[in-house]
C-alpha cells in the first residue's frame, strides 16, 4: 500500500543519528544520505533492510522511510504516528532504550498493551522533532 513515506526534521545530522540508532534494533539500515548539496531542500536519507534500495532505484515499497531537512520550525502533526514492526521483545526495548539515548522522549514504556489485542507488546518514542514512532511485535501474552 505504501511506497514511501517522509517526515520533515529541523536538524538532519542529529535525526539521522536518531533513526539509525533507534533503527538498528528493528533489523533497519539506512540505505541512503544526501547532503544539503545533493538535495535542494537541505539533505535526506532513508532507512530499509541491509541490501535494499529506495523505489525505482529498488522495488517498489523497499526502503519506505525517510526524512527529509526542513528550514524553520517542524511541526508533528496531533494523532500522527509510525508503527514500525520489530522482531522480538528485545528489539522494542533496545529501540526504546536507543530512543532515549539518542535526543528522543519517552512516549510510552515498552509493555504489553492488551487494550489494543492479546500478545501487542510495544513502546513509543517521540524523535528529536516530537513525531511519535512505535516499534510492535506481536508475542504470546
Amino acid at each position: 500500500m505504501i511506497d514511501h513515506m517522509s517526515i520533515g526534521v529541523g536538524d538532519l545530522a542529529r535525526s539521522v543519528a536518531f533513526y539509525d540508532a533507534v533503527l538498528a534494533p528493528l533489523g533497519f539500515v539506512r540505505v541512503r544520505y544526501y547532503d544539503a548539496s545533493q538535495d535542494p531542500g537541505g539533505g535526506a536519507a532513508c532507512w530499509g533492510r541491509p541490501g535494499e534500495a529506495p523505489s525505482p532505484d529498488g522495488a517498489a515499497g523497499s526502503a519506505p522511510f525517510w526524512i527529509q531537512r526542513r528550514a524553520g520550525m517542524v511541526a508533528p502533526q496531533p494523532g500522527c504516528h509510525f508503527c514500525l514492526l520489530a522482531p522480538d521483545r528485545e528489539a522494542v526495548r533496545a529501540f526504546h532504550a536507543a530512543g532515549l539515548t539518542h535526543g528522543g522522549g519517552d512516549g510510552g514504556a515498552p509493555g504489553l498493551r492488551p487494550h489494543y489485542g492479546e500478545g501487542y507488546y510495544a513502546a513509543f518514542l517521540l524523535d528529536p522533532d516530537g513525531w511519535k514512532i512505535e516499534a510492535l511485535t506481536y508475542t504470546p501474552a
